[in-house]
């Protein structure tokens, strides 16, 4: 199955759109009820009214179903136009989908996959940094979105630490350029709570604080999260190790993208962890980094067997899914 996806085609598009649906079949067969979202950001407000339009049952699958595979396909054809792998395949776009059906709280539309958008478009603008002939307008907006994302989804305030590092290890240091980065991730939050002052409403204000708790987002007694988790850990590990063996052979603008990678899953597999409200939700934000380093597992092997065994591995974990969401 994976080599239909080796193919950097119109027709890998095509397999991509009917994996999205085979996978996520649940959605049409048993559509789940959302509840509404906590306090995360502006888009969790959006959210609760959408969840009370009568539109909801029947727009949100093909609402979510277009967003992960936009989000997939976009997030490929970035990685392929970087050179970070070899050869140009439609294998991360393909991850992506798989991944985003393992986990239950992942498998339906949810305010945490829409902000998943914002983790690609920031990875686009710092893997432009290295060859910027104009930086610090590539700095300012960087942090522009960097803050409206912030302002959107409070989890996403992990990818300040991400763009920092960024700009550490990709560009020499210079103070004005951390200024600039800074002043544009202030910018909007300046923007809103100088609105909330002139409205006379800066209590609202206090929602714009995220709330930080140590907590255990699911079930402990859950075998099958378990299993599942540790099955992603394990097709992260065996994608780390490819990367590994290929990341000699890779020029120095490409080590550093690969760098920012290593850096955003370790920065977002803790956020459900340590937000109040967060929950396995929040844990979506390690797909982009996480299908990235697992597409080195489907592109690199000389035979079929190891990708083919992570494929249908994948596919038992996503029936057991399907199963769980539609009885």
């Amino acid at each position: 199955m994976v080599f239909i996806f080796k193919n950097n085609s119109i027709s890998s598009i095509i397999f991509l759109v009917l994996l999205g649906f085979a996978v996520h079949a649940h959605l049409f067969l048993h559509p789940i009820a959302n509840i509404a979202p906590e306090d995360n950001g502006l888009i969790s407000h959006f959210f609760r009214y959408f969840l009370k339009s009568q539109l909801y049952p029947l727009a949100s699958p093909f609402i979510y179903l277009s967003f992960i595979l936009i989000q997939a396909i976009r997030l490929n054809v970035l990685l392929n136009e970087l050179r970070m792998y070899n050869t140009s395949t439609f294998t991360v776009a393909m991850s992506y989908v798989l991944l985003t059906a393992i986990v239950p709280q992942w498998a339906s539309l949810s305010v945490a996959i829409v902000a998943n958008s914002f983790v690609i478009w920031i990875f686009i603008y710092l893997s432009r940094l290295y060859n910027s002939t104009n930086p610090k307008t590539t700095l300012f907006n960087t942090g522009l979105l960097v803050g409206i994302a912030f302002l959107s989804y409070h989890p996403t305030i992990i990818l300040i630490a991400v763009a920092l590092f960024a700009l550490a290890v990709v560009r020499p240091f210079v103070l004005s350029e951390w200024f600039v980065l800074l002043l544009g991730i202030l910018m909007p939050i300046y923007l809103i709570l100088s609105f909330l002052f002139l409205t006379d409403r800066m209590y609202v204000g206090y929602e714009l604080i995220p709330r930080l708790k140590f907590n255990m987002p699911f079930n402990p007694k859950d075998v099958w999260l378990w299993l599942k988790l540790i099955g992603m850990v394990l097709m992260l590990l065996i994608g780390l190790q490819y990367w590994n063996t290929q990341s000699g052979r890779m020029v120095i603008q490409i080590r550093k993208n690969w760098g920012v990678m290593v850096v955003m899953i370790i920065m977002t597999i803790p956020v459900p962890y340590v937000f109040k409200n967060g929950g396995l939700d929040s844990a979506v934000l390690c797909l982009v980094p996480l299908a990235a380093f697992l597409g080195n597992a489907y592109s690199y092997p000389k035979k079929a067997l190891l990708p083919n065994i992570l494929f249908f591995f994948s596919v038992a974990l996503i029936a057991h899914t399907n199963w769980v969401l539609c009885k």
